[in-house]
């Protein structure tokens, strides 16, 4: 219940303002007298397009709030609605996928392709007239800059009047009782009727039992109260109820910041809304929690959202976001392969993609999961797509890893399309000219693009005699598991040696730093030294040489790059534990991106430190080969600095409802915290469950945990609605590095199952960290 959280206290007098209720969150956007946005408010009739033939009209308008669209189509009982803060970029013209093959019909300037943060399929459309088009791409990136450029407060108060819009059912902006009790329902809060009746009065000041505009200004002000953070600042204000530099300064020292008078005037001149307060130096309650809500208070340390680590060193000594299967969008049977897979792993930091080429028609190569029924894609438009998205969210080199199934004329027209469409940007030849001691750094190959394949070393006859392809290099293969066989498709060869495949010169020219050898021991690699060599493991063989001899792979990895992959058998594109490989000091740890979950989770939260820029520098115990880490015990030495890491979860707030097709359906919160990094390290603990609040949830429940190599560790914050019957049901989390751990009173900004925001869902927790 509600009730257990606010005492009862005045509420503060409502501010006049004469709006009315659809429009006041549309007021805090700030784009309403907007001519683009204005347009979007009259709503157009579109055309979504998904093939040639398919055509359909949707109507699509702005909603009253400023950031919610409403999309309405014949097919459906009821019209759909999606969020502008759910959009991750709007293309205008014919660049997506979908627009380059059937949109050429229809002017440019009419077309435009909205992408969505997680995996969401895109949104192609054609607007009636150019000048549509044009004001619906204009009016929807001025709509995501307001959007990015919110503070948490003001996503609050909007999404709380978007569910009082909602739940004013008569359209008269007033609130009746019963309206109230809805709306309560609506944001998952479970409130009797004697409590929600209280708070309804203690409102209703005008006595007319319905809330008028300024009554639900105050009603919304309460439910915007957090008195966890008011008990914080009462405790460092003091009497005077307000911030002194000295007590800004007693906090930040609390906060393990840097505690100087010059960063408490700073924090003053950044977050407070009153000008009397901030020429006299003061923090107001109000401000105090603007600022614990905005990055400033956040667990993750902002200063890892730029490029922190050194750059130099390298490429074996850095983890490197790695992507298995990137042409696919589902299963690895019947889904489709995509050019937008690409994009979407490349604006998630990823720099390893991978490229299943196979003999395709007309002399052109293809790109599909062999064997399968997953659709095709054309190489050429694969490599485009590339060059266009390489860089766009890191400036450091992307490896194209490639599968080559293709004979010798089409590995030609490989090359050709490699050369003609990535031109300056493709890696031909060493750096100096010289064969490399050590590879060269990221920052040596900024803006750059790397093929890993196949390469004649001059040695020989120009053919390949190693594995046919990766995936079946799997021991289950050998076993006779062949795990990727369509029936309407013939298998794999069943004699992985008998394989013998002619190499085209120019394409093995064009294999410099990144040439895919079998391996055949640790010893052979060590003596051979040959740094440009790069061996693929699949997840269990990379698991049994970690067992049996993981301080030999990690001395391995400190020379030369090695990549783990998937096992065949995981045709629903499920992935496998990486923390395992990164313990191993293994760089190209490549994942199904397409499948969300808790490997997916560990793997974005991993490459959210150095500006998501795709590489993270390994400890230095993983870089010298004279270290003898051992990834699968902890032990004295190397690696080994034992931490204390102590959580209290405190409060959540506007947990999302799991459910939303069961109107009166609440959860029943609980958090799980774990730690994923060595053997030893592997823990979970979670706190209670509160019953029927997912709007302000209250636990104050400690949980302690002893880290023993904390550079390798990352700590995953889970929300779960409880069920006594089932399974607990996802609601939230976020990953991170505990390197990137920030100590003190801090919000987690709650991701969902696919890596989008849960805005304005939050966790508010302390964290202590201590030497063990």
């Amino acid at each position: 219940m509600i009730g257990t959280r606010y005492r009862g206290s005045e509420l503060p007098e409502p501010e006049p303002d004469g709006k009315k209720l659809a429009l006041k969150a549309f007021k805090k956007v700030g784009l309403h007298e907007d001519e683009d946005v204005k347009f979007m408010m009259k709503g157009s009739k579109l055309q979504k397009i998904k093939s040639s033939t398919w055509k359909k009209d949707r109507r699509m308008k702005l909603q009253e709030d400023g950031l919610s669209i409403w999309c309405e189509s014949k097919c459906r009982k009821k019209p759909s609605t999606f969020s502008v803060m759910d959009i991750r970029d709007v293309q205008d013209g014919h660049r997506s996928e979908v627009m380059k093959k059937h949109g050429s019909s229809f002017s440019e300037k009419r077309c435009f392709t909205i992408v969505f943060t997680g995996n969401r399929t895109n949104l192609d459309l054609v607007a009636a007239s150019e000048e549509e088009g044009r004001r619906w791409v204009q009016g929807f990136h001025k709509l995501r800059r307001k959007a990015e450029t919110m503070s948490q407060r003001e996503k609050i108060h909007h999404w709380i009047h978007e569910y009082l819009r909602k739940a004013d059912k008569n359209k008269d902006n007033k609130m009746s009782f019963k309206e109230i009790k809805n709306l309560l329902k609506m944001i998952n809060v479970e409130a009797d009727d004697d409590y929600a009746h209280q708070l309804f009065k203690q409102c209703d000041k005008s006595k007319t039992n319905k809330l008028d505009e300024h009554e639900i200004e105050e009603f919304c002000k309460f439910l915007m109260q957090r008195p966890e953070l008011e008990e914080i600042f009462n405790y460092y204000s003091g009497e005077d109820q307000i911030l002194t530099v000295r007590e800004v300064k007693n906090f930040l020292k609390e906060q393990n910041e840097i505690a100087t008078e010059e960063n408490g005037v700073a924090i003053i001149h950044k977050f407070e809304l009153n000008e009397t307060a901030k020429q006299n130096q003061l923090l107001t309650q109000d401000s105090f929690m603007m600022y614990l809500l905005s990055p400033d208070g956040d667990i993750f340390n902002s200063s890892h959202d730029q490029v922190y680590q050194d750059m130099t060193q390298p490429l074996s000594h850095y983890f490197v976001s790695s992507s298995h299967n990137t042409y696919l969008m589902e299963d690895q049977l019947g889904g489709p392969s995509s050019t937008e897979a690409y994009i979407r792993a490349l604006l998630r930091g990823c720099r390893c993609v991978e490229l299943d080429c196979w003999e395709g028609p007309n002399g052109e190569p293809i790109i599909y999961h062999g064997y399968t029924l997953t659709s095709k894609i054309l190489f050429k438009d694969v490599i485009t797509t590339i060059r266009d998205y390489a860089f766009t969210v890191s400036p450091y080199p992307v490896i194209l890893s490639l599968e080559n199934h293709c004979g010798v004329e089409q590995q030609t027209v490989m090359a050709r399309h490699l050369k003609e469409i990535l031109g300056d940007i493709l890696v031909t030849a060493m750096i100096d000219g010289k064969v490399p001691k050590e590879l060269p750094s990221p920052e040596e190959l900024k803006g750059k693009i790397l093929i890993k394949g196949k390469k004649f070393d001059g040695s020989g006859p120009l053919t390949d005699q190693e594995e046919a392809t990766e995936d079946y290099e799997d021991e289950n293969v050998s076993n006779g598991e062949k795990n990727r066989k369509s029936p309407a498709s013939p298998g794999p060869a069943d004699n992985k040696q008998e394989t013998v495949k002619e190499l085209s010169k120019e394409l093995s020219e064009l294999v410099v730093y990144c040439k895919a050898v079998h391996f055949r021991s640790f010893q052979y690699a060590w003596n051979k030294a040959c740094v440009c060599e790069l061996s693929s493991f699949s997840e269990n063989k990379a698991k049994k040489l970690i067992s049996e001899s993981g301080t030999s792979f990690v001395c391995y990895n400190t020379m030369q790059l090695s990549r783990i992959y998937p096992t065949g058998s995981r045709i629903d594109s499920s992935n496998y534990n990486p923390q395992e490989m990164w313990n191993a000091g293994c760089q190209l740890v490549a994942l199904n991106f397409q499948k969300p979950g808790m490997e997916m989770d560990l793997n974005k939260g991993k490459f959210r430190q150095n500006g998501r820029s795709g590489y993270i520098l390994k400890p230095s115990f993983m870089r010298n080969s004279s270290n003898l880490f051992d990834p699968a015990r902890a032990r004295a030495g190397a690696g080994l600095k034992r931490m204390q890491l102590i959580i209290d979860v405190i409060t959540a707030q506007q947990l999302p409802k799991v459910n939303k097709n069961k109107k009166n359906s609440i959860v029943d919160p609980l958090v799980r915290v774990e730690v994923h990094g060595v053997p030893d390290d592997n823990a979970m603990k979670k706190t209670r469950h509160i019953e029927n609040n997912g709007f302000n949830p209250v636990w104050n429940e400690v949980l302690r945990f002893t880290i023993n190599v904390p550079e390798l560790a990352l700590i995953r914050f889970v929300v779960e609605d409880y069920d006594a019957a089932t399974s607990n049901d996802f609601i939230g989390q976020f990953t991170l590095p505990f390197t990137s751990v920030k100590e003190g009173y801090r919000h987690i900004h709650l991701l969902s199952r696919d890596a989008a925001s849960l805005s304005p869902a939050t966790l508010f927790v302390r964290v202590r960290i201590k030497s063990a």
